[in-house]
């Protein structure tokens, strides 16, 4: 055994160049499998942790993905409003322990502005029940403060203290900006690796005093005034619920889903959450799909470079049979070559892995709200690993066989 392995490393050392250039195409290989499965994996983690223990998504009728897509996600818009007598019955039912209402519209270069009240501080969770944390600051107290996503905060550079200006609609350029009502940044919540990092948050009064027309035209007794008003919602986007028993999840939902006043959809966000995911199953099987074709189309190269270099050895392959080699010992030679490329392939593959990880975690995370971690192999990943290297063992017998075959009858000359 020890000098089979001395034999295939001289080998592959005699044949530098090729058996690098094999190592190198299993190696890419290797990095999109694994690439993939990595980032699909976290990627339906991170759509999980988005929204936690929070029971009920209350919004205008609609499908529940573009519920959940528009209030949690921030994508796309709503068919409706709902009405605030609406929201007011509804969160005061017996069942329910908090609610947090949301109003969506406007927003501030490319980030989605949402109006809310501090309860979303207090009881809106991600993760596994982890609540909001404050980077820096406080709620917002006055009716021109905000509070900033931690993302917003570094890709704009604001600090506690900023002034921002907000526009309606979902952009600065096309959408009519309020420049005579500027914002002051107040807190700064902490990464989440959520939507929420990438949201302005407004009190819903400063909402409502956005859309009420006024203007305050340098009036500093009218701005005070402006302050000290109570500027209730007429409408909101969306409401969130949290109820006091989970069984009565399901006769609530029902119960808002059959609202009499207005129609209504109450979704349960695991539920949506998960059919999002079986959305976009099928590109995730895709992409799955086209790096299983390249890990077998960088197998088949192995295959054809051995090949291509058996033809070359043939004499080799006598001297070692004259010299007292069994042809057991050739068929175990190729084998090993194959089965260490491969395992060098991986190996390499697995190291540009973390490095490719470690460099685009950051831009990932910034532009997609996609938390990659550099965590240790997965068990699912090393059964990937260990069929790609069983398959490069199994391609090594191929040529093994035709070597087995041919060195007894090769002699010492090389037919041609």
């Amino acid at each position: 055994m020890k000098t089979i392995a001395l034999l295939t490393w001289k080998s592959i050392n005699n044949r530098r160049a090729s058996a690098l250039l094999t190592v190198f195409t299993v190696a890419i290989s290797m990095l999109l499998l694994l690439g993939v499965e990595r980032i699909r994996t976290q990627a339906k983690d991170s759509f999980a942790n988005t929204i936690s223990n929070t029971d009920l998504i209350v919004g205008a009728r609609s499908g529940e993905v573009n519920l959940l897509l528009y209030s949690v996600f921030r994508i796309g818009n709503p068919t409706n409003n709902i009405d605030w007598q609406s929201y007011q019955q509804l969160a005061s039912e017996a069942e329910v322990k908090w609610s947090i209402p949301i109003s969506l519209g406007d927003s501030h270069r490319g980030f989605r502005v949402m109006g809310t009240n501090t309860d979303y501080f207090r009881f809106y969770q991600y993760g596994n029940k982890q609540a909001l944390q404050f980077d820096s600051g406080q709620p917002f107290a006055q009716l021109f403060d905000t509070v900033i996503g931690a993302h917003v905060a570094r890709k704009l550079g604001y600090t506690v203290g900023s002034k921002i200006i907000t526009a309606h609609g979902i952009s600065d350029k096309f959408f009519p900006r309020h420049d005579n009502l500027p914002f002051k940044v107040v807190g700064i919540l902490a990464a989440t690796g959520t939507p929420v990092d990438k949201t302005v948050h407004l009190s819903l009064a400063a909402i409502e005093a956005l859309h009420s027309g006024w203007n305050p035209a340098g009036s500093t007794n009218a701005r005070k005034k402006q302050q000290q008003a109570n500027f209730q919602p007429e409408q909101i986007t969306a409401f969130m619920l949290g109820l006091k028993s989970k069984i009565k999840t399901f006769s609530l939902q029902r119960k808002i889903n059959n609202y009499p006043r207005e129609p209504l959809t109450a979704i349960m966000p695991g539920i949506a959450l998960h059919q999002l995911w079986s959305m976009m199953s099928i590109a995730e099987q895709a992409l799955l799909a086209i790096s299983a074709f390249v890990v077998v189309a960088g197998l088949l190269g192995m295959l054809s470079c051995l090949l291509t270099s058996l033809q070359e050895r043939r004499r080799e392959m006598a001297i070692l049979r004259a010299m007292g080699a069994r042809p057991k010992h050739i068929f175990a030679l190729l084998v090993a070559e194959a089965t260490l490329i491969t395992a060098a392939g991986i190996s390499i593959g697995v190291c540009l892995l973390y490095l490719l990880l470690a460099t685009a975690a950051p831009v990932i995370s910034s532009r997609f709200g996609i938390n990659i971690e550099l965590a240790s192999i997965s068990p699912h990943e090393l059964k990937l690993i260990a069929i790609v290297l069983f398959g490069g063992m199994s391609i090594g017998l191929i040529p093994a066989f035709r070597a087995y075959r041919q060195s007894l009858a090769d002699g010492m000359t090389i037919r041609i």
